[in-house]
């Protein structure tokens, strides 16, 4: 008798994400471990939540963990700054839809239940906001909104590797001068 090793080995197999890569067309998380993707909520899916009434759970995997740029985006910001979590969006792949039924030559309005036109805006049309700073990445949240942190009780902490715990730091207005600032763009002004 031979015994035959099967090579589909969990190591191999499993795979998580919090956040990751996005289509460009779509703005939704790409598919497979390979490329760090989600994990597909398809149609059937989408029907054994309606089947079950989670509306809300339903409305936050088809919006917020997929392709609303702009609620994604406010979500994350709620949570780390301990806000509320604000209604999600119109998701991207809707906007899709309409620009390929525009392409078409249909003229498609959204229309909310007062009869008003809804105005669909574009995530780069959000204007002078912290909003394009965020999904740019440009944000860091770790020295510019440490004030508001403060005020909601967190405070800073550090790893103390020689009794292995996190230990409180104390405000210090010298500490927070020690890293250096580089400003890249005034690096290549002048090497230029």
């Amino acid at each position: 008798m031979h015994y035959l090793k099967l090579h589909h080995l969990v190591d191999d197999k499993i795979h998580a994400r919090s956040t990751g890569p996005y289509s460009l067309v779509t703005q939704q998380p790409l598919g497979g471990k390979a490329q760090f993707g989600g994990q597909r909520f398809g149609e059937m899916e989408v029907w054994a939540l309606e089947a079950y009434g989670a509306s809300y759970t339903l409305q936050e995997i088809l919006t917020v963990k997929s392709d609303d740029v702009v609620g994604r985006v406010k979500t994350y910001e709620a949570i780390i700054k301990g806000d509320n979590i604000p209604e999600p969006g119109i998701p991207e792949s809707f906007k899709v839809l309409l620009k390929e039924l525009q392409s078409l030559g249909l003229d498609v309005k959204v229309l909310d239940e007062d009869r008003e036109e809804v105005e669909l805006m574009e995530t780069s049309e959000y204007g002078n906001t912290d909003l394009n700073a965020i999904i740019a990445g440009d944000k860091d949240f770790a020295f510019e909104d440490s004030e508001s942190f403060g005020k909601m009780g967190f405070t800073k902490q550090e790893f103390d590797a020689e009794n292995e715990e996190l230990v409180d730091i104390e405000e210090d207005s010298e500490e927070d001068d020690d890293f250096d600032v580089i400003d890249f763009e005034e690096e290549v002004l002048e090497e230029e």
